[in-house]
């Protein structure tokens, strides 16, 4: 039963933490920067996938979102909103969404094929008109260019790690401090059982040897 547990809680935990490290770490997309738009938004039931109006503004549910407008090298369209951080969650301290906008206006009206590398969080989700967040932009020399996660990759080794060590941690506790009282307890419950069948044992012979004895009476007196 307790492994099955373990299998019933611990799959639904690695998932968890699975999508909302996919969430929260930062991803780069190499795309070309079409333009920038700026949209009034109300933000209603997906308020959790959107961050916060400029750092030192006032928190309004509507409020104007910066956007850069891209494409993949396929030509399919990518959208980014360009949203302060601020000191909220996740902890990217972005600060500077304006400079972000005016950097990618002033990339989009470069002659010829400008590739980016936007390093962004979050998902794209149309049915909920839910955007990535992009946390910065690059030039980068071209679509085919290889981007390779250093932060993803570290930020990863160390949970890995630090999962191990509690892991470690929890066993060797369960070891010395659990595995002791639950021996204990079985040993005593098995103590109980042996007191048990052996009291029983005992009362039976007491009634065996009684009933013996009546019956021996009654065999003097009445034959």
């Amino acid at each position: 039963m307790i492994k099955y547990l373990k299998w019933i809680i611990g799959i639904p935990l690695v998932l968890i933490i699975v999508v909302f490290a996919h969430y929260t770490l930062p991803g780069r997309d190499i795309v070309r920067i079409v333009g920038t738009d700026v949209k009034r938004m109300d933000i209603g039931s997906s308020s959790w996938f959107w961050a916060a109006p400029d750092a030192g503004t006032n928190s309004n549910w509507t409020r104007d979102v910066r956007f850069i407008n891209t494409v993949w090298p396929d030509g399919k369209p990518r959208v980014y909103r360009n949203e302060d951080t601020d000191w909220g969650w996740p902890p990217y301290f972005k600060f500077d969404s304006s400079n972000i906008t005016a950097q990618a206006q002033d990339l989009a009206k470069k002659e010829g094929e400008v590739w980016i590398a936007v390093t962004h969080y979050g998902w794209r989700i149309e049915l909920f008109t839910i955007f990535p967040n992009a946390i910065d932009i690059e030039e980068v020399e071209g679509p085919d260019v290889l981007l390779v996660p250093w932060f993803s990759i570290i930020f990863i080794l160390v949970l890995s790690a630090l999962a191990l060590l509690v892991l470690r941690t929890m066993s060797v506790f369960k070891k010395k401090r659990i595995d002791p009282v639950v021996e204990g307890i079985d040993d005593f419950m098995d103590d109980v059982g042996e007191n048990a069948e052996q009291a029983k044992a005992n009362a039976q012979q007491r009634a065996n040897d009684a009933t013996s004895g009546f019956r021996r009476w009654l065999k003097r007196w009445f034959g």
